[in-house]
């Protein structure tokens, strides 16, 4: 009696450490997935907010501004366009200054021009797109320049790119590793069991029949497994977002929920697709090699 209950503990502990070691590897994966969301996420965030301003002549009557601004809002490149006028150009710089940037220019007539500030969708917001948008519009006489940061949407693209390849590459041998482990331990519940298959081929049952328990106790480690990694991934996404409530602007929920169920989706093809790998060995091996 002591002797069987002895023997499910074991079983039991092999499920058990089958299915954390399948939560560990997945919330890792979940980690690196997420660490990809946000990178691409904020790097759109940033483009997105690259200032990009058209700067008018002085004698360019307002209702030509406002016509270039309809023309500007209705370009696919642009997300959102804001007209600043020649008093609130000085308003601004008052405030940036700290103190009334005309006292100090007496009778002197206000310098600033007016401008539209405009801001591209992040597919947009490279160098090139810019570029191609900024020669088309000095090709307008009523705009005096068209000013942007070059330099820093091509840090940000460099930037992005270069942790998008490190983070693929982390990713990949990851999941290797995590293939190659959630195997290994299905393999060593399986050889706990290899004279009960052997039993159920001497009394003359298929593989197909064989496997069938098997495969479903393997899916549902798997399943648990990924469950269990999700929740981990839950709760250190919460933990993150209190202490950094600005990530918020940045997430795609959309993304996110695709990650916990791509994560569930691979727990199940891991569990079912290692229990039935490991199943092949000893469902055509000889007797003497079950003591191997």
């Amino acid at each position: 009696m002591s002797g069987k209950s002895s023997s499910k503990r074991r079983v039991a502990g092999s499920y058990l450490m089958s299915m954390v070691s399948i939560a560990l590897v997945l919330f890792l994966l979940g980690v690196f997935a997420l660490l990809m969301m946000h990178a691409q996420s904020l790097s759109n965030h940033l483009k997105e907010n690259i200032g990009f301003e058209v700067v008018m002549n002085s004698n360019v009557k307002e209702d030509k501004i406002l016509q270039l601004q309809k023309e500007l809002d209705a370009m696919p490149a642009v997300k959102s366009t804001e007209y600043i006028t020649k008093e609130e150009a000085i308003r601004r710089l008052s405030d940036d200054l700290g103190e009334d940037f005309l006292q100090w220019l007496g009778n002197e007539e206000n310098p600033l021009l007016p401008s539209i500030d405009v801001r591209f969708n992040a597919e947009w917001a490279n160098n090139d797109s810019i570029t191609a948008i900024q020669t088309q519009l000095l090709k307008n006489k009523d705009i005096k320049d068209v000013y942007y940061q070059k330099s820093l949407v091509g840090l940000i693209d460099q930037n992005v790119r270069r942790i998008g390849i490190v983070l693929m590459i982390a990713s990949l041998v990851l999941l290797i590793i995590a293939i190659t482990l959630i195997r290994n331990t299905i393999r060593l519940i399986i050889y706990s069991k290899r004279f009960l298959v052997r039993s159920m081929q001497l009394v003359g049952a298929t593989p197909a029949y064989i496997r069938r328990p098997f495969i479903r106790g393997g899916i549902l480690q798997g399943f648990f497994g990924a469950l269990l990694a999700d929740i981990l991934l839950a709760l250190l996404l919460y933990g993150i977002t209190q202490r950094l409530p600005e990530l918020t602007f940045v997430q795609d929920y959309t993304i996110i929920i695709g990650i916990f169920v791509g994560i569930i989706a691979l727990g199940i093809l891991l569990g079912g697709l290692s229990t039935r790998i490991a199943l092949r060995k000893y469902l055509h091996a000889d007797v003497d090699r079950l003591y191997v």
